[in-house]
């Protein structure tokens, strides 16, 4: 397992890469070029850039979240070949770096939803919150209005330029099937899963957050057998899936343990991190740690060393603590006790196996005498 951490840039992030460099097992920043229009081709010296100051801390960028879609693309209008172009030098670029994975998804609309930005918990702090009634009779436009006034910084999935034409867009997806955006989803793939192997690229499709259906929008890769069947249309080594503990386990019938060892070998990303789910559909993050929340933490980490993971993981979203400032989600301080917790699940199962294979050793060689 390869611990990076997700970081925003200089002038868009409370965290610095001081402070991510002295976090325990930390190798590199998941990053973007947040202020790269959504379709556009990132440019080779602003990637540099960005190369250059990470390593001067001595971390790496081997991994990208995210390289947004647009909308055409998901919609499937004739303008998404040329976005789709852009896409495709977008991955040259970045291979040319040596990054090595690439998060995106395919969400209609809106990336992640949430209700409540700052929840309290009974701890006194806060994270957010999503009210699963509310989202039932809410005006879209009320939501994107209250996402966007709750921070300076920018919100990822949730781009100005985008939201100003909600109106445009929903109209656009009027009759729009889970068939149809699985269909743009299979060219979309046929296009640029030959790019990102010449590049030595993986794909890595993050999950629907929330896992269903959200304003009549269709969602694809929800569960268990949706992931089976996006993984089916295309064998190559750089089609793959960000298995995100948190979107997934949303739903409780989601069994995340069991797509860690079916996908194994399909998960070059993984996000960890917790939500309580409430039986009226409510969930609000927690604290990595099993007990707080409704995921298996411990046994989806289990899982990852049963299977040799080597694949890159990030805590993923952390509640916010000791009147931290910061963008949601997205602080220094509860992000990083979720890696130390994680680490010390992975060192424990590490040190076990250990043990297990010096017993057996020595077993063997006492038979042998």
């Amino acid at each position: 397992m390869r611990m990076v951490f997700r970081w925003f840039g200089e002038q868009n992030d409370t965290v610095t890469l001081e402070q991510i460099r002295q976090i325990p097992g930390v190798e590199g920043i998941v990053w973007a070029l947040h202020d790269i229009p959504v379709g556009e081709v990132w440019p080779q010296e602003r990637i540099r850039e960005l190369q250059t100051l990470a390593e001067q801390h001595e971390l790496h960028i081997e991994v990208v979240e995210s390289v947004n879609i647009h909308e055409d693309i998901k919609l499937g209008l004739p303008s998404r070949d040329r976005y789709i172009a852009n896409y495709k030098q977008t991955i040259e670029h970045l291979g040319e770096a040596g990054v090595k994975v690439i998060c995106y998804n395919f969400m209609p609309i809106f990336d992640w939803l949430r209700t409540d930005l700052h929840h309290p918990l009974p701890d006194g702090s806060n994270s957010l919150f999503y009210e699963y009634s509310r989202i039932e009779n809410i005006d879209p436009f009320e939501l994107v209005m209250q996402i966007q006034s709750n921070s300076a910084l920018t919100m990822p999935g949730w781009e100005p330029e985008r939201l100003a034409h909600l109106t445009e867009l929903f109209e656009a997806y009027q009759g729009f099937t889970e068939e149809d955006l699985w269909r743009n989803v299979k060219y979309f793939l046929d296009e640029i899963i030959p790019v990102a192997e010449a590049n030595g690229i993986q794909m890595a499709i993050h999950p629907d957050d929330p896992p269903w259906s959200i304003f009549g929008l269709p969602r694809i890769i929800r569960n268990q057998d949706n992931i089976r069947r996006f993984l089916s249309l295309s064998d190559s080594p750089a089609h793959g899936i960000t298995l995100c503990t948190g979107s997934l386990g949303a739903n409780p019938n989601n069994d995340i343990i069991g797509m860690v060892h079916e996908f194994a070998d399909r998960i070059p990303f993984t996000h960890i991190r917790n939500v309580k789910v409430e039986p009226n559909g409510d969930f609000q993050e927690t604290s990595h740690r099993t007990q707080d929340g409704s995921v298996d933490i411990a046994g989806i980490v289990e899982a990852y060393h049963e299977e040799g993971f080597t694949g890159y993981c990030r805590p993923d979203h952390g509640r916010h603590l000791w009147d931290e400032q910061c963008r949601p989600g997205y602080g220094l301080y509860d992000r990083a006790l979720g890696i130390m917790y994680l680490w010390g699940l992975w060192d424990a199962h590490a040190r076990g196996q250990a043990k297990s294979l010096a017993s057996a050793q020595q077993s063997s060689k006492e038979d042998a005498s």
